[in-house]
This record gives structure tokens, sequence and C-alpha cells, in this order.
């Protein structure tokens, strides 16, 4: 059953990262498009293809993926199905780095700014939460710290906006929050790339202690899991990932928090199962949540964030309430 589902992600990812790659304002044949991109004969033509579609296409799979994963390896250490990456304040963080980029005009100076900026306030995020948390803090700890560091960071990002003279940079900065893939290159892809493999290399590891953790903390710690480290590894990684992820796209919610749920009964209640389920997953919601945001408005630009948040926030609604039924 799970390599049958894990068969049919790998090739719908595949499917829809086809689709990304073809999809576009410019009216380019689908014999066109893989001859400029192969073999890159075709002029503007290769340019569309190698330097837009292609960077955007990667960028999806990269941040879906990196989502998805997050999303479920918290899940899974909190032992909570409400849980996804932006509880423990890295997302908020990163976008507070790369807001204070934008209103400083260093992003406009430096083409790397913005998005090592966005990296920087996510590293800066880990420290703190490690800090408030303690070497040895439990689960309980570890949120609270994470919704300090989250409150701080929005509040920070609201005064910028607030104090900002500039009503062009307050523009940027609102519609570079709302998360896109649009004008994204292979500048971006590198960056991000490397973050994200060793982040992603980091929660796929921690997949036998939180097979262990579903039987409780004592009983892990009697299987011979770390809990500390487990915890260290699980922030690290998340940081790497999301922190990556949210300096090339900017804030994009809910696909940790939806993704890993709607996986779960398909895989059993293995944590390390749900790992590379949801990693498929986020990477094919992200593709089509991106195809469908350039078929539905083309004109008007909207944002990635804006429809992952119209369709993921209803669930996450009545993901509580339903939470809240089951509840004795």
């Amino acid at each position: 059953m799970r390599w049958r589902l894990f068969t049919l992600l790998t090739l719908l990812v595949a499917l829809l990262f086809a689709a990304s790659l073809l999809t576009g304002p410019a009216d380019i044949g689908v014999t066109e498009s893989l001859r400029a991109l192969i073999d890159g004969k075709g002029g503007a033509t290769v340019l569309v293809m190698r330097e837009i579609r292609l960077p955007r296409a990667l960028l999806g799979v990269m941040v879906g993926a990196g989502l998805g994963l997050s999303g479920a390896a918290l899940q899974g250490y909190l032992r909570n199905p409400l849980a996804e990456p932006g509880l423990i304040g890295v997302s908020a963080s990163s976008a507070l780095g790369a807001v204070l980029a934008i209103q400083s005009g260093l992003a406009a100076t430096l083409a790397l700014a913005l998005p090592l900026a966005a990296l920087a306030g996510a590293v800066l995020a880990v420290l703190l939460l490690l800090l408030l948390s303690g070497p040895r803090g439990g689960t309980l700890a570890l949120i609270l710290a994470g919704i300090a560091v989250s409150a701080l960071a929005t509040a920070l990002t609201a005064l910028v906006l607030n104090l900002s003279p500039n009503p062009f940079a307050a523009s940027e900065i609102v519609f570079w929050m709302l998360g896109s893939l649009a004008d994204r290159s292979m500048r971006d892809v590198w960056l991000a790339l490397p973050l994200m493999l060793a982040g992603g290399a980091a929660l796929f590891s921690l997949g036998r202690g939180l097979d262990a953790l579903t039987l409780g903390e004592d009983a892990a710690q009697s299987l011979g899991i770390r809990l500390p480290r487990l915890r260290l590894v699980m922030v690290a990684g998340v940081a790497a990932v999301v922190g990556a992820a949210t300096a090339v796209a900017g804030v994009i919610g809910f696909v940790g928090l939806v993704v890993p749920h709607l996986l779960r009964p398909l895989v059993g209640a293995r944590p390390s199962a749900l790992l590379p389920a949801s990693a498929l997953g986020g990477a094919a919601v992200i593709l089509a949540a991106d195809i469908a945001v350039r078929l539905i408005a083309p004109e008007r630009d909207l944002k990635l964030g804006v429809l992952t948040a119209i369709v993921g926030a209803p669930f996450f609604l009545h993901l509580i309430y339903k939470t809240g039924k089951e509840a004795p």
C-alpha cells in the first residue's frame, strides 16, 4: 500500500512538474518547449524555458517538499496534528529579515541581499528558540518559545511597515510576504538547494526516533533515543528547510499542516513513513497551486501564498472542529 502511494505521488509530481514547464503566458508549443529546454536552440524560447519556467518549477518542488516534510516532522515530534512549520517562528523571523533588507534598500543594491537576510533571520530565530526553551526543554517549552519568537518577529515586521516612509518599499514588502514563485531565477535555486538538502537529510534521519516517540517520551528514552539530540536535529532541520523556502518564495502557509494530515491515514501511524509521503505531497500541492495562479488570473498576478491560505484556512478550521468533537 505504501509503495503504491509513493509511486502514485512520484508520478503526480512528475506530471505536475512537466505541466508547470508548459504553463505560462508565452504561447509556446510542447515540442518547441522541450527542444529549447533540452538542446538550447530557439532564441527567446530558450530564455523563457531555462530562465523563467525551469527555476519556477524546480522551486515549486523544493519549497513544497520542504514544507510538507517539515510539517510531518514537527507533527511527529510534538505528537500533534495541528502543528506546522510556522509554529517555531522560523517563517516569521525569516520574513522579518527579508523585510529589513527591502526597507533598508539593500535588496535593491545587492541581488542576494533579500534571501541572505531572510536566512539570517531564520538562524537568529533558531538561536533564540534554543535559548528560550533551554538545552533539555520539553515539547511544551519548545512550543511556547516558538510562539514567543513568532509573535516578536511579527510585531517587529508590523513596526517596520508602520514606520516605513517609502510607500513603494511598503508595497513591495507586502507583496513579497504574500508568497510567490514568479520572477525567480536559477540563482535562487542554487542558493536554497544546499540548505534544503542538508535540512531534509537531517529530518529524514529522525524517522526511527519519531516512531519511538509515538509510544511516549519515557518509552522512547528506554529504546535508546536521546531526546535532546532529537529536538536539536529537528529544530535545525526545520529551520534550514523553512528558512531557505521563505528566503526564495516568501511566506507560504498551511502546506505543512494540510499535507501530512491528508496523507497520515494512508501510511498508518508511523511518522517515518509519513516523512517521504509528505515531501512528495507537498511538492505536488505547491506545483498544482502555482499552475493554478497562472491560469486563474494571469493578468492580476495572484500570489501563491494567498491561494494556499484560501484553501488551507477552511481545512484548518475543520480540523480544529473535528479535533474538538473527538476530545473526551
